[in-house]
Protein backbone atom coordinates (compact mmCIF):
# COMPACT_ATOMS: atom_id res chain seq x y z
CA UNK A 1 0.00 0.00 0.00
CA UNK A 2 2.73 2.59 0.93
CA UNK A 3 4.29 1.61 -2.82
CA UNK A 4 1.08 2.98 -4.21
CA UNK A 5 0.64 5.30 -2.21
CA UNK A 6 4.02 6.86 -2.89
CA UNK A 7 3.29 5.86 -7.01
CA UNK A 8 0.37 8.14 -6.57
CA UNK A 9 2.10 11.44 -4.84
CA UNK A 10 4.85 11.11 -7.86
CA UNK A 11 2.93 11.10 -10.14
CA UNK A 12 0.17 13.33 -9.16
CA UNK A 13 3.64 15.82 -8.44
CA UNK A 14 4.61 15.05 -11.82
CA UNK A 15 0.94 16.59 -13.16
CA UNK A 16 1.36 20.11 -11.45
CA UNK A 17 4.98 20.31 -12.72
CA UNK A 18 3.73 19.85 -15.86
CA UNK A 19 0.63 21.47 -15.74
CA UNK A 20 2.72 24.47 -14.72
CA UNK A 21 5.47 24.38 -17.18
CA UNK A 22 3.48 23.54 -20.50
CA UNK A 23 0.20 25.52 -19.28
CA UNK A 24 -2.23 22.96 -20.26
CA UNK A 25 -4.18 20.42 -17.93
CA UNK A 26 -2.90 16.82 -18.29
CA UNK A 27 -6.09 15.10 -17.23
CA UNK A 28 -7.11 16.15 -21.35
CA UNK A 29 -4.25 13.90 -22.52
CA UNK A 30 -4.43 10.94 -19.90
CA UNK A 31 -0.98 10.60 -18.85
CA UNK A 32 -0.53 7.66 -16.76
CA UNK A 33 2.37 5.83 -15.33
CA UNK A 34 2.98 2.11 -15.83
CA UNK A 35 3.99 -0.71 -13.78
CA UNK A 36 7.04 -0.69 -16.16
CA UNK A 37 7.87 2.49 -15.27
CA UNK A 38 7.38 3.92 -18.53
CA UNK A 39 4.58 6.17 -19.56
CA UNK A 40 1.81 6.91 -21.89
CA UNK A 41 -0.95 9.21 -22.81
CA UNK A 42 -3.90 9.29 -24.09
CA UNK A 43 -5.39 11.98 -26.71
CA UNK A 44 -8.95 12.20 -27.37
CA UNK A 45 -9.24 8.42 -27.88
CA UNK A 46 -5.17 8.12 -29.73
CA UNK A 47 -3.09 6.37 -27.01
CA UNK A 48 0.19 7.66 -27.40
CA UNK A 49 3.65 5.30 -26.44
CA UNK A 50 7.41 6.01 -27.01
CA UNK A 51 9.80 4.00 -29.05
CA UNK A 52 13.45 4.37 -28.97
CA UNK A 53 16.00 3.60 -32.03
CA UNK A 54 19.84 3.30 -31.25
CA UNK A 55 21.91 5.29 -33.36
CA UNK A 56 25.78 4.03 -33.07
CA UNK A 57 29.01 5.30 -33.39
CA UNK A 58 30.56 2.47 -36.14
CA UNK A 59 34.05 3.91 -35.36
CA UNK A 60 34.12 3.84 -31.73
CA UNK A 61 32.35 0.40 -31.55
CA UNK A 62 29.66 2.69 -29.53
CA UNK A 63 25.92 3.67 -28.27
CA UNK A 64 25.98 7.82 -29.49
CA UNK A 65 21.97 8.13 -29.03
CA UNK A 66 18.49 7.29 -29.36
CA UNK A 67 15.59 8.39 -31.58
CA UNK A 68 12.26 8.94 -29.89
CA UNK A 69 9.42 8.38 -32.10
CA UNK A 70 5.85 8.53 -31.39
CA UNK A 71 3.85 5.52 -31.63
CA UNK A 72 0.30 5.58 -31.17
CA UNK A 73 -2.77 3.55 -31.44
CA UNK A 74 -6.45 3.63 -31.87
CA UNK A 75 -8.27 2.93 -28.51
CA UNK A 76 -4.94 1.00 -27.39
CA UNK A 77 -5.34 -1.58 -29.68
CA UNK A 78 -5.26 -0.75 -33.30
CA UNK A 79 -1.80 0.80 -34.60
CA UNK A 80 -1.63 3.95 -36.22
CA UNK A 81 1.00 6.32 -37.67
CA UNK A 82 2.47 9.77 -36.28
CA UNK A 83 1.28 11.30 -38.97
CA UNK A 84 -2.26 10.41 -38.52
CA UNK A 85 -2.00 11.48 -34.70
CA UNK A 86 -0.29 14.89 -35.76
CA UNK A 87 -2.62 15.26 -38.27
CA UNK A 88 -6.14 14.77 -36.00
CA UNK A 89 -4.34 16.92 -33.58
CA UNK A 90 -4.17 19.68 -35.73
CA UNK A 91 -8.01 19.06 -37.09
CA UNK A 92 -9.14 19.05 -33.37
CA UNK A 93 -7.16 22.80 -32.92
CA UNK A 94 -4.71 21.35 -30.54
CA UNK A 95 -1.25 20.74 -32.63
CA UNK A 96 1.03 22.82 -30.22
CA UNK A 97 -0.18 20.87 -27.02
CA UNK A 98 -0.07 17.87 -28.81
CA UNK A 99 3.66 18.06 -30.15
CA UNK A 100 4.29 19.52 -26.16
CA UNK A 101 2.74 16.34 -24.46
CA UNK A 102 4.35 13.75 -27.03
CA UNK A 103 8.04 15.38 -26.78
CA UNK A 104 7.05 15.48 -22.61
CA UNK A 105 6.10 11.55 -23.13
CA UNK A 106 9.18 11.05 -24.65
CA UNK A 107 11.52 12.57 -21.76
CA UNK A 108 9.58 10.80 -19.28
CA UNK A 109 10.59 7.26 -20.66
CA UNK A 110 14.07 9.04 -22.09
CA UNK A 111 15.08 8.72 -17.98
CA UNK A 112 14.99 5.18 -18.35
CA UNK A 113 17.59 4.83 -19.95
CA UNK A 114 19.50 8.42 -19.03
CA UNK A 115 22.55 6.92 -17.94
CA UNK A 116 23.44 4.97 -21.37
CA UNK A 117 26.08 7.04 -23.65
CA UNK A 118 24.58 9.51 -25.74
CA UNK A 119 21.74 12.04 -27.04
CA UNK A 120 18.11 12.37 -27.58
CA UNK A 121 17.12 13.02 -30.56
CA UNK A 122 13.56 14.37 -30.94
CA UNK A 123 11.42 15.24 -34.04
CA UNK A 124 9.70 19.14 -34.13
CA UNK A 125 6.61 19.09 -36.51
CA UNK A 126 6.91 21.50 -39.48
CA UNK A 127 4.12 23.39 -38.52
CA UNK A 128 4.79 24.17 -35.24
CA UNK A 129 8.67 25.50 -35.82
CA UNK A 130 6.61 28.55 -37.79
CA UNK A 131 3.69 29.03 -35.60
CA UNK A 132 5.22 29.57 -32.18
CA UNK A 133 7.62 32.12 -30.85
CA UNK A 134 10.14 31.38 -27.98
CA UNK A 135 10.98 28.20 -29.27
CA UNK A 136 12.28 25.76 -26.77
CA UNK A 137 11.70 27.50 -23.78
CA UNK A 138 9.02 25.45 -22.64
CA UNK A 139 10.57 22.29 -23.38
CA UNK A 140 13.66 23.67 -21.46
CA UNK A 141 11.76 23.49 -18.40
CA UNK A 142 10.75 20.14 -18.76
CA UNK A 143 13.93 18.81 -19.40
CA UNK A 144 15.24 20.84 -16.59
CA UNK A 145 12.58 19.20 -14.11
CA UNK A 146 13.95 16.23 -15.13
CA UNK A 147 17.69 16.47 -14.40
CA UNK A 148 18.13 16.37 -18.56
CA UNK A 149 20.01 19.51 -19.96
CA UNK A 150 19.38 20.60 -23.22
CA UNK A 151 22.45 19.64 -24.65
CA UNK A 152 22.24 16.37 -24.77
CA UNK A 153 18.56 16.96 -26.67
CA UNK A 154 18.68 16.87 -30.82
CA UNK A 155 16.32 18.78 -32.64
CA UNK A 156 15.71 17.12 -35.65
CA UNK A 157 13.99 19.52 -38.70
CA UNK A 158 12.83 18.40 -41.84
CA UNK A 159 13.44 21.94 -43.46
CA UNK A 160 12.18 20.57 -46.99
CA UNK A 161 8.60 20.82 -45.65
CA UNK A 162 9.63 24.30 -44.96
CA UNK A 163 9.39 27.35 -47.13
CA UNK A 164 9.46 30.18 -44.24
CA UNK A 165 13.16 30.45 -44.37
CA UNK A 166 13.28 33.42 -42.03
CA UNK A 167 10.89 31.77 -39.26
CA UNK A 168 12.87 28.60 -40.11
CA UNK A 169 16.14 30.69 -39.13
CA UNK A 170 14.48 32.27 -36.50
CA UNK A 171 13.67 29.00 -34.51
CA UNK A 172 16.93 27.39 -35.54
CA UNK A 173 18.78 30.81 -33.28
CA UNK A 174 16.07 29.83 -30.57
CA UNK A 175 17.43 26.60 -30.00
CA UNK A 176 21.07 27.28 -30.31
CA UNK A 177 20.52 29.94 -27.74
CA UNK A 178 19.25 27.54 -25.34
CA UNK A 179 21.65 25.14 -25.61
CA UNK A 180 20.10 22.36 -27.97
CA UNK A 181 21.81 21.06 -31.06
CA UNK A 182 20.40 21.12 -34.88
CA UNK A 183 19.71 17.64 -36.85
CA UNK A 184 18.62 18.79 -40.55
CA UNK A 185 16.26 15.33 -40.81
CA UNK A 186 15.48 13.26 -44.43
CA UNK A 187 18.39 14.91 -46.20
CA UNK A 188 18.85 14.30 -50.22
CA UNK A 189 14.97 13.89 -50.31
CA UNK A 190 13.45 15.89 -53.39
CA UNK A 191 12.48 18.55 -51.38
CA UNK A 192 16.02 19.29 -49.66
CA UNK A 193 17.33 22.44 -50.26
CA UNK A 194 21.27 21.78 -50.13
CA UNK A 195 21.92 25.59 -49.46
CA UNK A 196 20.95 25.13 -46.05
CA UNK A 197 23.41 23.39 -44.54
CA UNK A 198 25.71 25.88 -44.72
CA UNK A 199 23.22 28.85 -43.82
CA UNK A 200 21.93 27.06 -40.75
CA UNK A 201 25.06 25.28 -39.79
CA UNK A 202 23.53 21.98 -38.28
CA UNK A 203 25.42 19.58 -35.79
CA UNK A 204 24.00 16.73 -37.92
CA UNK A 205 22.69 15.87 -40.97
CA UNK A 206 20.84 12.83 -41.24
CA UNK A 207 20.23 11.29 -44.95
CA UNK A 208 16.85 10.38 -45.93
CA UNK A 209 16.49 7.16 -45.79
CA UNK A 210 16.00 6.05 -49.24
CA UNK A 211 19.96 7.18 -49.87
CA UNK A 212 21.29 4.18 -48.74
CA UNK A 213 18.60 1.75 -50.17
CA UNK A 214 19.04 2.95 -53.58
CA UNK A 215 23.07 3.14 -53.42
CA UNK A 216 22.64 -0.97 -52.78
CA UNK A 217 20.77 -0.82 -56.26
CA UNK A 218 22.22 1.60 -58.22
CA UNK A 219 26.29 1.75 -58.40
CA UNK A 220 26.60 5.73 -59.34
CA UNK A 221 24.69 6.76 -56.25
CA UNK A 222 26.91 4.01 -54.31
CA UNK A 223 29.93 6.10 -55.73
CA UNK A 224 28.93 9.82 -55.10
CA UNK A 225 27.73 8.70 -51.38
CA UNK A 226 31.21 9.10 -50.25
CA UNK A 227 31.74 13.03 -51.88
CA UNK A 228 28.18 13.92 -50.23
CA UNK A 229 29.56 12.60 -46.44
CA UNK A 230 32.53 14.98 -46.85
CA UNK A 231 30.75 17.79 -48.27
CA UNK A 232 28.73 17.54 -44.92
CA UNK A 233 31.80 17.02 -42.71
CA UNK A 234 33.40 20.00 -44.66
CA UNK A 235 30.68 22.10 -43.19
CA UNK A 236 30.93 21.10 -39.80
CA UNK A 237 27.89 18.37 -39.44
CA UNK A 238 28.54 15.04 -38.40
CA UNK A 239 26.37 13.01 -41.03
CA UNK A 240 24.30 10.31 -39.95
CA UNK A 241 23.35 7.33 -42.59
CA UNK A 242 19.79 6.41 -41.42
CA UNK A 243 17.45 3.20 -43.13
CA UNK A 244 20.12 0.66 -42.41
CA UNK A 245 18.73 -2.71 -43.50
CA UNK A 246 21.47 -4.90 -44.84
CA UNK A 247 24.61 -6.12 -44.14
CA UNK A 248 25.41 -4.73 -47.75
CA UNK A 249 24.01 -1.40 -46.81
CA UNK A 250 25.81 -0.85 -43.61
CA UNK A 251 29.32 -2.11 -45.61
CA UNK A 252 28.49 0.96 -48.72
CA UNK A 253 27.99 2.95 -45.14
CA UNK A 254 31.03 1.99 -43.60
CA UNK A 255 32.83 2.32 -47.49
CA UNK A 256 31.12 5.93 -47.31
CA UNK A 257 33.42 7.65 -44.54
CA UNK A 258 30.24 8.41 -42.20
CA UNK A 259 30.67 6.64 -38.55
CA UNK A 260 27.20 7.30 -37.11
CA UNK A 261 24.54 5.36 -38.54
CA UNK A 262 20.89 4.30 -37.75
CA UNK A 263 18.48 1.55 -39.02
CA UNK A 264 16.57 -1.89 -38.69
CA UNK A 265 19.75 -3.75 -39.75
CA UNK A 266 20.85 -2.68 -36.53
CA UNK A 267 18.01 -2.21 -33.68
CA UNK A 268 14.11 -1.82 -34.09
CA UNK A 269 12.81 0.99 -32.62
CA UNK A 270 11.35 -0.31 -29.20
CA UNK A 271 10.29 1.06 -25.84
CA UNK A 272 13.09 2.39 -23.19
CA UNK A 273 12.29 -0.94 -21.04
CA UNK A 274 13.15 -3.44 -23.92
CA UNK A 275 16.36 -1.55 -24.83
CA UNK A 276 19.33 -4.33 -24.99
CA UNK A 277 22.71 -3.32 -25.02
CA UNK A 278 24.27 -3.66 -28.27
CA UNK A 279 26.07 -6.23 -29.25
CA UNK A 280 29.73 -5.60 -31.13
CA UNK A 281 31.90 -7.37 -33.28
CA UNK A 282 34.96 -7.17 -34.83
CA UNK A 283 35.44 -7.24 -38.82
CA UNK A 284 38.70 -8.86 -40.61
CA UNK A 285 39.77 -5.19 -41.12
CA UNK A 286 39.20 -4.61 -37.25
CA UNK A 287 37.00 -2.13 -37.48
CA UNK A 288 34.25 -2.39 -34.84
CA UNK A 289 31.09 -2.98 -36.36
CA UNK A 290 27.22 -3.07 -34.47
CA UNK A 291 25.54 -5.77 -34.49
CA UNK A 292 21.41 -5.95 -33.32
CA UNK A 293 20.70 -7.02 -30.18
CA UNK A 294 17.27 -7.25 -31.45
Amino acid sequence: MKDLDTTAHHVEQLRLELKEALQLDLDDYGLAEQSTGEFNSTFLGVRLNSAFQPIYDIQAGDLFGHEALLRPSLGGELSSTPEFAFTYAEQAGKLVPFDRVSRTLHVLNFRQIYAENGLLFLNVHPKLLIAVNAHGKVFEKILHSNSVPTDRVVIEIQEGLIEQEKQLTEAIDNYRERGYRIAIDRFGSTQSHIDRLWKFAPDFVKLDLNLIQKAEQNDRIRKILPGLIKMIKDLGAQPIITGIETQIQLDIAIESGSSLVQGYFLAKPVTANELQPAKLFKTSVGNPHIKSAA
